[in-house]
């Protein structure tokens, strides 16, 4: 039995024992009996459940829930943070949870853990998770914490790393290397990314640390907080969307592959799939994707020396997807446990485009634009979709009741679950 069962029951128990003792000696009954117990989510858009749909409104900083406000406002509106009813926190069996609170956001950063996220660049109108976390710990038992942190970072987020390989296909696919290509921020590049251009060794340095130290101020949080001390943190990392290499119906089109100038029916192809990426971007992905399975776990080591009698679990959810990427099978998108990238034109209104044939280079470059300036229109690309976050609900599952600190989830052959 996992230690936050444990923790109800003893709490249901103790209320149970101490009005039976109050009734057998005349004493007054409890004035009150436990808070109900509850599980938080923090961190970021793989914990929020971006990609999920659903979304529920988020109060902002100034106590205002915020639904949907439109596809032209700012992005650093509070609902952006893509709260979802689908996220793998709703999905998961939790016995003996009473309560669930989401209160990551999308985009969320080590910084937003203990500052107001609209302080730094790119933030949103939201409160430090910590306050929002001790607003729960006013009313609520806090036996289960589901953490994400680490894909981004003052050094490189997820989504800067997913439009940079990205933009670099379809600047290749649509342009010659001799043709000006004018995105907003100027010209891209369109050679495959290398692991250099996802996160240099001083970057991958710089993000554990500044993680560790946001972790470090959320166990002691927690440590004030919750009066019985007894809660168990699962510290998630990351699955990559993508697989190892490509499904062989996405290899190359028009006897053209993605290693020569000009490949629109390939770019295409692969944008229709939910791919739209240099085979040789792949490898560098999935050692990024490793990276970061690194830093987390890194996190959780150091600080459970730290904080010797605290319950911190590592959950490593690396294999979860296997079989079920992106184009990973020839009917991609259909099946997989990713959302595709989708765009929308300039205005934004809401029509994702789902084909790019037949488009020329002008309207590939006002597409893509419009994904700058409106980051809300494709921010959901590449995150886990409804079913994927139904899968990291059963990872999520038996982190919470395993014994071990590190256990790893994975999707076999057949599409069942083993967390181990």
């Amino acid at each position: 039995m996992s230690r936050f069962r444990r923790t109800a029951l003893a709490a249901a128990l103790a209320v149970a024992t101490a009005a039976s003792l109050s009734t057998a000696v005349g004493l007054p009954a409890p004035a009150s009996a436990a808070p109900p117990t509850a599980a938080v989510a923090l961190g970021d858009s793989f914990i929020s459940g971006e990609g999920a749909g659903a979304y529920t409104p988020v109060v902002d900083a100034n106590g205002v829930a915020q639904g949907f406000p439109g596809w032209t406002a700012p992005n650093d509106n509070a609902f952006f943070c893509h709260r979802s009813a689908n996220a793998s926190l709703h999905r998961a069996s939790l016995p003996g949870i009473q309560d669930r609170f989401n209160l990551a956001c999308s985009g969320g950063q080590p910084h937003d853990i203990a500052a107001a996220s609209s302080a730094r660049a790119k933030g949103r109108q939201v409160a430090a998770q910590l306050d929002q976390l001790r607003a729960v710990g006013q009313t609520h038992d806090i036996d289960l914490v589901l953490l994400g942190l680490g894909s981004n970072n003052s050094s490189f987020t997820f989504g800067s790393v997913a439009e940079k390989c990205a933009n670099r296909f379809i600047a290749d696919a649509w342009t010659g290397w001799w043709e000006f290509w004018a995105y907003l921020g100027g010209p891209v590049e369109q050679k495959p990314c290398s692991d250099a251009d996802l996160a240099t060794a001083a970057q991958w340095s710089a993000a554990t640390a500044e993680t560790t130290s946001a972790v470090r101020q959320l166990l002691a949080t927690l440590r004030e907080i919750d009066a019985d001390g007894q809660h168990r943190v699962v510290f998630q990392d990351y699955t990559n969307p993508l697989p190892f290499d490509l499904e062989s119906r996405f290899h190359e089109e028009d006897s053209r592959d993605d290693t020569r100038d000009k490949f629109r029916a390939l770019g295409a192809e692969r944008y229709a799939a939910g791919c739209p990426i240099h085979r040789a971007s792949l490898l560098p992905g999935h050692r990024f994707s490793q990276g970061l399975g690194t830093l987390v776990k890194s996190t959780r080591d150091t600080l459970a020396a730290e904080f010797p009698g605290a319950d911190l679990v590592y959950l490593n959810v690396q294999r979860a997807f296997d079989g079920a990427r992106l184009c990973e099978s020839g009917t991609s998108p259909a099946g997989a446990l990713a959302t595709p990238i989708r765009l929308q034109d300039n205005p934004p209104n809401g029509v994702f485009v789902t084909s790019l044939a037949g488009k020329d280079k002008i309207a590939i470059q006002r597409i893509a634009n419009t994904c700058v300036s409106y980051f809300q229109t494709c921010q959901e690309s590449w995150h886990p979709n409804a079913a994927g976050h139904q899968v990291l609900g059963q990872c999520l599952t038996g982190a919470a009741s395993t014994g071990a600190r590190s256990v790893a989830c994975v999707r076999a052959g057949d599409g069942s679950i083993t967390v181990s």
